[in-house]
């Protein structure tokens, strides 16, 4: 696999909100809106305390990951968000999601956070498959929301 992972920038957007289109379609809790991802995308880029990566190849966006550090009272320290997640359908299977999320983890360690935590769909089997070879373990916790 000759992609490269790198930080993404505001260039990369229109390629960004692509992946997130294709993850949304598998999300059943999220409804995908350009815009708002796009704004979301362009939030994320402007804070010091997150990060977009990419994984580019021959040019195009591949893959992506975002990562935005939280305060952990658990942790008594920074913990790491991990979110969208995303690879196209054509290059999964080939390292590049695994590559994106080290990257995040080796941002998020050198911020000083000592835990990643993530959500993922419960009935994405291969995501979750991915994220346990990633050595992310389950939790007795649930994710609960409130939309405002």
């Amino acid at each position: 696999m000759n992609a490269i992972i790198r930080r993404a920038g505001p260039e990369d957007i229109p390629a960004l909100v692509g992946l997130l289109r294709l993850l949304f379609s598998i999300e059943k809790d999220f409804v995908f809106d350009a815009a708002k991802q796009e704004r979301g995308l362009r939030l994320l880029l402007s804070r010091a305390e997150a990060a977009v990566f990419a994984a580019e190849q021959d040019g195009e966006v591949i893959g992506m990951c975002t990562g935005q550090l939280l305060i952990s009272t658990a942790q008594g320290g920074l913990s790491a968000l991990i979110e969208d997640v995303a690879v196209l359908p054509a290059q999964q299977g080939k390292g590049v999601g695994r590559r994106l999320v080290a990257a995040a983890e080796s941002w998020a360690v050198s911020q000083g956070a000592s835990r990643m935590q993530l959500l993922a769909d419960r009935n994405n089997a291969p995501a979750l498959a991915f994220y346990q070879k990633m050595e992310f373990q389950t939790t007795a916790m649930i994710c609960l929301r409130k939309m405002l």
